[in-house]
């Protein structure tokens, strides 16, 4: 089996259709798989069965993209990319905070791009106390090593789940009796809104924000009080500043 880490992301790969076969028989946590386009023989068709049993996101790709991920130059049309770390679920999430006989309070991730920013905020997150953080599949960075890196040990200890869709993943988190706020720069002051009791707290993307779809789902708009020329926060910073406005209330 050949593996190695995708340049740049630094992201586990595996090369070859008997190795990622294997990969998913086993039951490894697959990201993704990037298949050559056009490539619809036995194996290839049985590799993407076995990922849409997974619910692998599945990208048909030119050789060229196939050969800039591949150091082996031996991938057979077929590169499966693979999370560094084990994901749980959003269930698992809410039962560490039954088992510690504490009100819920998650972090829910609206497609966050940067590995760095996501591994500051998962952090962050166990630093203030947090029992989990919730990312979407698409369009967003999974559990790479640079993620686990910069988490600095905290995703041992804090569960990152990864979901189809954020927005049925509020509607869930609703029915379950958690209230929803989310950061944006044009909301009520966070001093002036109650994150105590069984709370998610949403951050968006570095580029555009929260998506319309999810802030929609969102029972409050938090902001953070701003005195400067520049109008907004980098996201792990913004995350960080509104989970301590939480766990100061939560702690009075």
């Amino acid at each position: 089996m050949q593996e190695n880490r995708e340049q740049g992301t630094e992201t586990f790969v595996i090369e070859g259709r008997n190795a990622v076969l294997e990969a998913f028989r086993s039951g490894r946590t697959i990201d993704k798989i990037y298949v050559l386009d056009g490539c619809q023989d036995g194996p290839v068709r049985t590799i993407a069965r076995e990922a849409r049993k997974k619910d692998t996101i599945i990208n048909y790709v030119a050789k060229e993209r196939l050969d800039q991920l591949s150091e082996t130059g031996a991938h057979q049309g077929v590169i499966a990319q693979v999370a560094a770390y084990e994901y749980a679920s959003v269930e698992d999430i809410l039962a560490k905070a039954k088992e510690k006989g504490e009100d819920p309070f998650i972090f829910i991730l609206d497609n966050i791009e940067d590995p760095h920013n996501l591994g500051a905020i998962i952090r962050t997150a166990n630093l203030a106390g947090a029992h989990g953080v919730i990312i979407p599949k698409r369009r967003a960075v999974g559990l790479t090593s640079t993620v686990a890196k910069t988490s600095a040990g905290a995703l041992n200890y804090t569960p990152v789940a990864k979901v189809t869709n954020i927005a049925n993943t509020i509607d869930s988190l609703k029915d379950e009796g958690l209230w929803i706020a989310a950061a944006d720069m044009d909301g009520q002051e966070m001093y002036d809104i109650d994150l105590k009791g069984s709370l998610g707290l949403v951050i968006g993307s570095e580029g555009e924000g929260i998506s319309r779809l999810v802030r929609e789902k969102c029972d409050f708009i938090a902001s953070i009080p701003m005195a400067g020329e520049i109008n907004s926060l980098n996201a792990s910073v913004a995350a960080g500043v509104l989970m301590y406005e939480a766990l100061r209330q939560r702690r009075k």
